[in-house]
């Protein structure tokens, strides 16, 4: 007779059911976390299958550098996702700052010709980051103090940095902009005898400090907790509203880093063309395994999504496909990424 019930054979099969039922739970969780990676593998291995060239030193790096600014956008948007929240104003508020910096500069050069080169071009510099981070402060407080949904306030920021760019450049491209981006845009530095872009150690320099922050921070903890489960955090004495404007605050500096980043590696700044980044970065992060739920996935998750989304913008120039139809499968994956990270949501949450 089962040692563990002298008196019912029902529940210990039951227990055993359950136990089965938890094990395979967890397999199935494993197999989605390793999903991200799967998928990666498998768009390079075919996609190196299909064009000869795919796999080259130079292609490579050409996709590194195309994903840089992107990257560095999508470390912010990786906090605001982690605490269940969403920012829809990230493209123009990067184009917001990007055009700022080359006004404030031809504007410096016309009024301040004497003004040593260094404050010439730092200045605009610093005006359009710390602009983005207010903005961003904005949406914060917005959210977090007067409880209006990040997805209304951030939407109503879209067209606030949208009209604000389109006012600065009326409607022209500033082709004029400070030397530093430029050589950050379009410049390399030589490491172990290559020559790798100067945007690309940008980029993972901020993937690696937002890795940090994460998790390796009281900050980064709270951020996980917020997300996971709110209320919970509340409880245990977290401040989730300065938590939840912190994380919308980390998002607009990003997003301004990249709009400066982006125009040194444009050669010039305009008010639109950088729509598609709001869904590239949302794609990247939710590609990789972080949760639109909050408390999954980091920056890991995020290098993942940004690989895989290159590798297949990229592969698909390699393959003879028209060009709407790359609009349809970057759609479908995207799709069917949404759909995993909804399963893997529901199947975490006890019953």
């Amino acid at each position: 007779m089962c040692t563990r019930c002298l008196f019912s054979r029902s529940l210990c099969k039951g227990q055993d059911l359950m136990s089965t039922e938890t094990l395979g739970r967890r397999y199935i969780q494993r197999i989605g976390t390793l999903a991200p990676v799967i998928t990666l593998l498998g768009l390079t291995i075919f996609f190196s299958v299909i064009g000869r060239t795919f796999l080259t030193r130079d292609n490579i790096l050409n996709v590194l550098q195309q994903n840089s600014a992107l990257a560095i956008m999508s470390v912010g948007i990786t906090f605001v996702l982690l605490c269940s929240e969403i920012d829809l104003s990230i493209a123009f508020m990067a184009t917001f700052s990007g055009v700022l910096a080359a006004f404030l500069y031809v504007l410096l050069v016309r009024v301040a010709p004497n003004m040593p080169d260094t404050f010439r071009q730092g200045i605009p510099i610093l005006a359009a980051i710390l602009s983005s981070a207010l903005l961003g402060t904005v949406n914060g407080l917005c959210t977090a103090w007067l409880g209006l949904p990040s997805f209304m306030v951030t939407l109503a920021m879209f067209l606030i940095t949208k009209g604000l760019a389109l006012r600065i450049t009326k409607g022209a491209p500033i082709f004029q902009i400070p030397p530093a981006l430029q050589r950050l845009g379009t410049g390399s530095v030589s490491l172990a005898g290559f020559a790798v872009p100067n945007i690309c150690l940008l980029a993972a320099l901020s993937l690696a400090l937002g890795f940090f922050v994460l998790h390796w921070t009281r900050f980064g903890r709270y951020v996980y907790m917020v997300g996971g489960n709110r209320q919970a955090a509340e409880l245990a004495g977290i401040n989730v509203r300065a938590i939840t404007a912190a994380c919308l605050s980390v998002c607009g500096a990003t997003a301004g880093i990249s709009g400066i980043t982006m125009i040194g590696r444009m050669g010039s700044a305009q008010a639109e063309g950088l729509e598609g980044m709001l869904i590239d970065c949302i794609s990247a992060v939710v590609l990789g395994g972080t949760s639109l739920f909050g408390g999954r996935g980091g920056i890991p998750n995020t290098l993942v999504g940004l690989l895989t989304l290159g590798v297949l913008h990229n592969g698909l120039n390699h393959v003879n496909i028209n060009i709407y139809m790359k609009e349809f499968i970057s759609g479908l994956i995207l799709l069917g990424a949404l759909i995993l990270n909804v399963a893997m949501a529901r199947m975490k949450r006890p019953d």
